[in-house]
């Protein structure tokens, strides 16, 4: 079943999925990663958003 864009609860937005490009982009935009970098982010922290956000800025404060 295709994604259904319109739902978007909390849920959704806790988590990043790896395998859908338009999420990981904007994952890479918004936190200024490359896609190596974003992809590597994403499947060690299992899509946990605010576990990815909390990493990179601990990179930005070193």
């Amino acid at each position: 079943m295709a994604d259904d864009k319109t739902k978007r609860g909390a849920r959704d937005r806790s988590t990043v999925a790896a395998e859908e490009k338009y999420e990981v982009n904007y994952l890479m935009q918004a936190l200024k990663l490359g896609r190596d970098d974003a992809e590597q982010l994403i499947l060690k922290y299992n899509g946990n958003r605010q576990r990815i956000e909390q990493e990179v800025s601990k990179r930005k404060h070193r």
